[in-house]
């Protein structure tokens, strides 16, 4: 049994029972005695330690329907992209990650794909696809789309063909099972509530959904079923994207004879789904097959995956994956939908803990929110109008000072804020009405109770609109928003911004124009140098003789912060707002409330 799995276990998977611990070590046991006698991809991605263009990148994630609406529907579209790009130039970002833009019936806003290889209709055409991808190309800009592929619509044609009859060629593309007892085939819950489980009545059997019934999961034991996956990302990659961000991709491989989850494992299932015995083998498969084929860049979202496993999937020697995004950050306070509190050396720990798992030759991802968590000011800093833009500048530069890609998720480049819910009826999200079915209607909890959580930790709060100006709508549709606007837009909004030099979004400019300036800024070794303040985040960055100290403080006050023995400023490098800037020589800084500095040692 390899170090990694035991100090897994041991770090962050108390709450498992002894019995389902030792199942889940078998497993991965299994696993790495399956990598050993695999075929070894011989068509290196990367070299350990390796400079990398996508280690280089600026992120900026663009969730379609929320972004820009051309055609009065109310729905964003592609065309409401390609009009934005200049905007994205100007903010410096190189990398835009489309969320999903396939065709689809929107049962989870496109995270239910019917057909793959067709633009969703309220999104345009593949016409305007080409084009928009032109137009980035022009402007020197990549683009990654969403792979998702754990799961599909039950309308794709895939599983209107499998449900159709038990000895369907189709059938074994996704997973089937009898009831058990006359219920469910196991206990897996589902994470948009209720069973992971539904029977389907014309052929009497259960098919698996780890989300909303109608995004049946893919059976990934089945070599046809990947094989028609590869080719579907051939497809988009000989259209000129750059790659891909994959959709819950650990929960491709599924538990050997899908045993029941053990009563502590229920509340977080996401650790036993993202532990299938082959994963790593599927991905090694995927690299082989395909990725190393082209210049690529992928990123996994990881729910269930530990900073300490994030390594076997991005180290470069093992041809996965180049990055993971770990959610162990954004939801440092929460506990599923519960909000939970979080201090400053929490946080702190965190990302030295994520860091430190990457090692010398693993790569991280940087982002404080996206389509899936609540807006970054509104979680992480004050989203007060008084303390609002400086939080969000102190936020920015904790995010792109890291070591590692940094992903702007759109609308935080203005710190634009949560949305003020007030009752059920207020959200979209089928997560939120699957858990409302399962908690308050069931009586587990009440109405207030859980409305007081979810205001502060759905999924709603980053797919209200963009917000472009304060005209109605803040700009984004002459029609009916599918979401409503927040109705901050007249305060918070691009047009008010672009110009203003003390802006949210011209800092973002300054620090994206910084770090691509500044090798150590990207590359250099991570250290927090005062892990127990709870008032100050002090790190520093360092590449052979370049050295660079990142001072934040986290506090509605004006601090005065003595650097550590033998660490004197040679001079300030970016201020998001001193009254009076450190000179030479310094040792001891007067910090404003929510202040962030960047200084060259």
């Amino acid at each position: 049994m390899n170090t990694l799995i035991k100090k897994t276990a041991t770090l962050r998977m108390g709450w498992l029972s002894a019995a389902l611990m030792a199942a889940l070590l078998s497993q991965q046991a299994i696993a790495s005695e399956t990598e050993k006698t695999m075929p070894k991809n011989t068509a290196a991605q990367s070299v350990p330690g390796e400079n990398k263009w996508w280690k280089e990148a600026v992120v900026y994630q663009v969730y379609p329907r929320s972004f820009n609406d051309t055609n009065g529907d109310g729905i964003g579209d592609l065309n409401g992209i390609t009009e934005k790009l200049d905007y994205l130039k100007t903010l410096g970002v190189n990398v835009i990650w489309l969320s999903p833009h396939f065709d689809s019936p929107n049962a989870d806003n496109g995270y239910d794909i019917r057909d793959y290889r067709k633009v969703m209709k309220e999104f345009g055409t593949m016409a305007d696809f080409d084009r928009m991808m032109a137009e980035m190309k022009k402007r020197h800009m990549r683009l990654i789309i969403d792979l998702v592929v754990n799961h599909t619509s039950d309308e794709n044609q895939w599983f209107v063909e499998s449900r159709k009859s038990k000895d369907n060629p189709y059938r074994d593309f996704y997973i089937w099972r009898d009831g058990h007892n006359g219920k469910e085939p196991n206990n897996y819950p589902s994470f948009f509530g209720g069973s992971a489980w539904k029977l389907d009545p014309q052929t009497g059997q259960y098919y698996l959904h780890y989300f909303a019934s109608k995004q049946p999961d893919l059976n990934w034991d089945n070599p046809k079923v990947r094989a028609d996956v590869y080719d579907i990302m051939r497809f988009w990659l000989d259209k000129g994207v750059s790659g891909f961000r994959m959709d819950v991709i650990p929960f491709i491989s599924k538990q050997p004879k899908l045993p029941d989850l053990p009563p502590a494992a229920l509340a977080h299932p996401e650790f036993v789904f993202a532990n299938g015995p082959y994963v790593h083998q599927y991905l090694q498969e995927m690299n082989r097959e395909v990725l190393s084929h082209y210049d690529t860049m992928t990123v996994g979202e990881a729910f269930g995956v530990t900073p300490e496993q994030a390594k076997t999937f991005t180290d470069p020697q093992r041809h996965e994956l180049n990055m993971l995004f770990n959610f162990d950050l954004v939801r440092l306070d929460r506990d599923g939908w519960r909000k939970t509190d979080w201090t400053l050396p929490q946080l702190k720990a965190t990302y030295t803990k994520i860091d430190n798992a990457a090692g010398d030759d693993g790569w991280n991802t940087s982002f404080l929110s996206n389509h899936d968590n609540p807006r970054a000011v509104s979680h992480f800093g004050d989203d007060g109008p008084l303390w609002r833009e400086a939080s969000a500048k102190a936020l920015a530069t904790m995010m792109m000072t890291q070591r590692a890609t940094p992903f702007i998720y759109q609308g935080d480049e203005l710190g634009m804020t949560n949305y003020p819910f007030r009752r059920i009826e207020d959200y979209e999200d089928v997560e939120v009405r699957g858990q409302w079915k399962d908690f308050v209607v069931s009586g587990k909890v009440s109405a207030q109770e859980y409305l007081q959580n979810v205001r502060q930790t759905s999924r709603d709060n980053a797919r209200t609109p963009m917000q472009w100006n304060s005209q109605a709508n803040g700009g984004f549709t002459t029609g009916k928003p599918w979401l409503a606007v927040n109705p901050d837009y007249v305060q918070i909004n691009a047009a008010s911004q672009e110009h203003n030099p003390d802006s949210v979004y011209n800092y973002y400019r300054h620090l994206i124009a910084l770090r691509s300036q500044t090798p150590a800024l990207i590359y250099g070794k991570f250290k927090d140098i005062d892990p127990a303040n709870d008032k100050v985040f002090a790190y520093t960055r360092t590449q052979d003789d370049q050295r660079y100290l990142v001072v934040i403080n986290f506090t509605k006050q004006q601090l005065k912060y003595s650097l550590p023995e033998g660490i004197k400023i040679n001079r300030l490098a970016l201020d998001s707002g001193s009254a009076h800037p450190a000179k030479e020589g310094a040792t001891q800084l007067a910090l404003q409330p929510w202040q962030a500095s960047i200084y060259r040692l």
